[in-house]
């Protein structure tokens, strides 16, 4: 039998208090109950009758404007109670009751500001949220003959996009996956990774082989920045069991193979995307089992206390069992307990796993020069 827990719905435009709004309500109450305790160990003269003038002011930092204006008029009806009970009522006393109200209307008005300024902060963050979607879509859980997981880390707690890409395709020459970095940060940044992304998606299914395609995107950067801005990328291609890695100035790949954990150099540096890569490729034999990750210079230059994030060393115990999302997972933990949760860029991760070769798949072999071969 299943049972089903229908909550309670708020009326339209309302939403439930957050913990920052529970927080701040809380403070409130805590403070009017200190200044009551005060008057009542003297209640000959309500002296200090003024200082609930900052109950509603504390609340407004947090709660809704609706709130402010409840926990107001309960201060306000407490000093009445006060001033009441010191005898007549005098100037001061009036003053100090009218400053009560008065600040209530003010803080409710900073309320109903900052309520507006937070709902245009959240619509920003959900089209934000949209714009990575758009860029930056979902990888796997399986292309080709490889299981793909990908995951997108942001040093900016207030959006989840910046200038770190990567795209995973299964086109007619094989799996090929991308991954790369945008110098610089902000809308540039995005506009810049959404161009090479959307030329990556269109010629990766066009040409032969990968040379071809780091041309094109070449062209596609160069059109598209400055003299001093370029993109670091590295491309990667699954053919029939053979991997092909070409490296535009972009941290290499890592290799978990049986327990071992192996940086897939270039044969020769080549620079970014933007300054016309002359690029070299490496060529690796697949077995059953291996996995690739890919990565951005953000997670080289993770640190605490000047140590960078040993990735080399910890990278087969976090990524090598599980799945390819479990591992990414282990990996996000791993690295922000490192830095205690303070990242200094954004970091883009993807994570392969070649399960085999498969029998029903002919793809063309490269027939363009590589510059060197593994095992």
């Amino acid at each position: 039998m299943l049972f089903r827990v229908t909550m309670p719905t708020l009326p339209p435009g309302r939403r439930p208090l957050s913990p920052g709004s529970r927080a701040g309500l809380g403070a409130a109450v805590v403070l009017l109950a200190l200044v009551s305790a005060v008057e009542l160990a003297d209640p000959s003269d309500a002296d200090f009758v003024g200082l609930f003038a900052a109950v509603p002011f504390l609340a407004a930092v947090f709660a809704f404007w609706q709130t402010v204006l409840v926990v107001g008029i309960i201060a306000t009806i407490v000093g009445m109670a006060f001033v009441g009970a010191a005898g007549p009522l005098s100037v001061a006393g009036m003053v100090n009751l009218l400053g009560i109200l008065l600040a209530t209307g003010i803080a409710a008005a900073v309320a109903t500001i900052r309520q507006r300024q937070d709902a245009k902060i959240a619509e920003l963050q959900r089209l934000a949220a949209v714009a990575q979607q758009a860029v930056l879509r979902d990888l796997g859980p399986q292309v080709g003959a490889l299981a793909v997981a990908g995951r997108y880390i942001s040093a900016t707690a207030a959006a989840d996009i910046g200038g770190d890409l990567y795209e995973a395709l299964d086109t007619p020459y094989g799996v090929r996956i991308i991954i790369g970095d945008v110098r610089g940060k902000g809308l540039d940044a995005v506009r810049l990774a959404s161009i090479v992304l959307g030329s990556y998606r269109h010629v990766a299914y066009e040409r032969n082989d990968l040379k071809a395609v780091v041309a094109d995107l070449d062209r596609a950067v160069a059109r598209s920045v400055g003299d001093e801005d370029f993109v670091t990328a590295a491309l990667v291609e699954e053919r029939g069991g053979t991997l092909t890695i070409v490296n535009c100035g972009h941290p290499a790949p890592l290799l978990l193979r049986r327990g071992q954990v192996i940086p897939l150099e270039p044969p020769a540096p080549a620079p970014p995307l933007g300054f016309m890569p002359e690029v070299k490729a490496r060529v690796e034999r697949l077995e059953p089992g291996d996995r690739l990750l890919l990565f951005t210079d953000g997670l080289g230059e993770a640190r605490r206390e000047g140590e960078f994030f040993p990735t080399a060393d910890r990278a087969w115990r976090l990524l090598g069992h599980g799945t390819v999302g479990d591992g990414l997972a282990s990996l996000e933990t791993a690295l922000v307990d490192w830095v205690h949760g303070r990242l200094e860029d954004d970091i883009a991760l993807v994570l392969l796993e070649y399960a085999g070769p498969d029998d029903g798949a002919t793809v063309p072999m490269p027939s363009w020069e590589v510059g060197a071969a593994g095992s």
